[in-house]
């Protein structure tokens, strides 16, 4: 149960983040709505924050970690942190070149990024605009992951899962700005949320800052050189960057397209916030916990160690997202409805929001799925066979985004759902490869007690599916948007909890968990 509970710290403070960032965007919704502001605020923030999920949910990690904890292991602490020092000053040295680049050139970049907004002046101008203001969030994550991988190393995870919820407290209190001073839809109400991403960048840095003082390992700023472990770090860091994000690279490329149809990048965009709360709980705790975990394991020559912790994270991965990605797929409406329909987010954009969002949620397990199988390359040191595959999964979601957005365009649908659904299929295609080449070297081998468990988690989570989309129509008339907004949380919870009480009978009635073990897990998770 140890690597339960660094799941659980991990995926608790996750949780505890997405409940503010839900509330960030349920207010975000009120006040932008999905129009053309909108969807000028959601590129300025998902370029850089594309970059943060590249480096500081994993995909930097692949690279750095395992090279930091050998040196803990072999050379101790103060090598492991004279090497974080020359990592970090390589990589200001590299995003520093990137950024000022980027902040001169944005109008030019901004065709590659959002080339539908060229149609509308105000709309392109804003986005320049506001991503010229968030683009320094770039610098600032490039410093905390590389932070959080010294510390994770280490076997502190708090202080690295903290982080999300500064910047969504942050962007809280600059969405209460705006709806304080009367923006609403306008442009002033996308700038000061990019103010808001600027700043949560300063203050999250802070917090990485105040945690490696904690931990013994305070880094000081030096010259950058090239010296034979940042040669290592670049070989192994450039495909680990590319393998380990490659779910953020598809969503990015599917928001280019989206460009193209107006309303479409912010509806994307919320469906993506929603599916991402358990990819988020489950994918990044499993991804940020089991790749020092078997590094670990693997420099000890501790191969049933290894064995255990994967299929243990493969088992805790299915029994959070199966019945997650189902719920998400049979009741999108009602979620959205609560969550986000009020203000400038009307009914229409719930019906169109939902559709993306069953769509993503089949794609859901799949994602976790990188999230478990990469460690197992990573921890070797083998950053390249991720990468090919997820150059494979990127060229297909990107031709089947582009075919199916302008398909399903001239069949009179939403073109976005064409790129839904390239994003799912490009998911299960890059976790296909990862499994079967892992299967094939013997390098991930499954248990008996995962060869049970799986089966009965998925029949569990089929009986849940099957009361919720009974219990559905009968609480319809609570989940009207006309209602107050408590009548429909309590409604929402109602039938969230319901199907989360068969689940957990079911887990426990085909012995998938024991009481004992249920009760134990929930109270670490607390």
């Amino acid at each position: 149960m140890k690597l339960y509970k660094s799941f659980a710290t991990v995926g608790g403070l996750t949780l505890l983040s997405r409940v503010f960032g839900f509330l960030r965007d349920i207010l975000i919704a009120a006040t932008l709505g999905s129009g053309w502001v909108a969807d000028a605020f959601v590129v300025a923030f998902r370029f850089p924050n594309l970059f943060r999920r590249l480096f500081g949910e994993g995909a930097f990690n692949s690279a750095f970690v395992p090279i930091f904890a050998k040196k803990v292991e072999g050379e101790g602490k103060e090598q492991a942190r004279v090497f974080a020092e020359e990592a970090m000053a390589g990589l200001l040295f590299i995003l520093l070149i990137v950024t000022i680049a980027a902040e001169l050139a944005m109008p030019v970049l901004m065709y590659a990024l959002a080339p539908g907004f060229d149609a509308s002046p105000e709309k392109f101008d804003l986005a320049v605009l506001l991503t010229r203001i968030t683009m320094p969030y770039l610098l600032c994550m490039s410093l905390v992951a590389l932070m959080s991988g010294a510390l994770n190393s280490v076997g502190r995870f708090a202080e690295s899962s903290s982080v999300s919820i500064v910047l969504n407290l942050t962007m809280t209190a600059a969405t209460l700005v705006s709806m304080w001073m009367n923006f609403n839809a306008g442009p002033n109400a996308g700038i000061v949320q990019a103010l808001g991403v600027f700043t949560a960048g300063f203050l999250q840095l802070f917090v990485l800052m105040w945690g490696m003082k904690r931990a013994g390992l305070s880094l000081k700023l030096r010259w950058p050189k090239w010296t034979d472990d940042l040669r290592h770090l670049w070989k192994l860091g450039v495909p680990g960057i590319i393998s380990g994000g490659v779910t953020q690279l598809n969503i990015a490329i599917g928001t280019m397209i989206a460009t193209m149809q107006p309303g479409a990048v912010s509806q994307l965009y919320y469906a993506d916030r929603l599916y991402e709360l358990p990819l988020a709980i489950v994918g990044i705790a499993v991804g940020v916990v089991l790749l020092p975990d078997v590094a670990r394991q693997l420099r000890a020559g501790n191969m049933d160690g290894v064995i255990d912790s994967q299929n243990r994270s493969l088992e805790f991965a299915m029994l959070l997202t199966v019945p997650a990605a189902l719920a998400l797929a049979l009741i999108p409406a009602e979620i959205i409805t609560v969550l986000f329909e009020r203000g400038a987010f009307k009914a229409a954009d719930t019906q169109s929001t939902a559709s993306v969002l069953a769509i993503f949620a089949l794609g859901l397990p799949a994602f976790v799925l990188i999230k478990v199988f990469s460690p197992a390359y990573f921890a070797r040191e083998d950053t390249k066979t991720p990468m090919r595959y997820a150059a494979v999964s990127l060229t297909a979601n990107t031709l089947g985004s582009i075919a199916l957005f302008f398909l399903f365009r001239s069949w009179g649908w939403m073109p976005q759902l064409g790129i839904a659904v390239a994003t799912t299929l490009g998911g299960w295609l890059n976790a296909g490869l990862l499994w079967a080449t892992l299967h094939s070297r013997g390098q991930f081998p499954i248990d008996e007690r995962l060869k049970r468990n799986l089966p009965l988690i998925a029949l569990a989570s089929a009986a849940m599916g099957a009361v919720l989309y009974w219990a559905a129509p009968a609480l319809a008339p609570y989940l009207q948007s006309a209602n107050s907004f408590p009548t429909k949380a309590l409604a929402l919870a109602a039938l969230v909890g319901l199907g989360m009480t068969v689940f957990a009978a079911m887990i426990v009635a085909t012995g998938v968990m024991t009481k004992a073990q249920l009760g134990r897990f929930t109270r670490r998770r607390g």
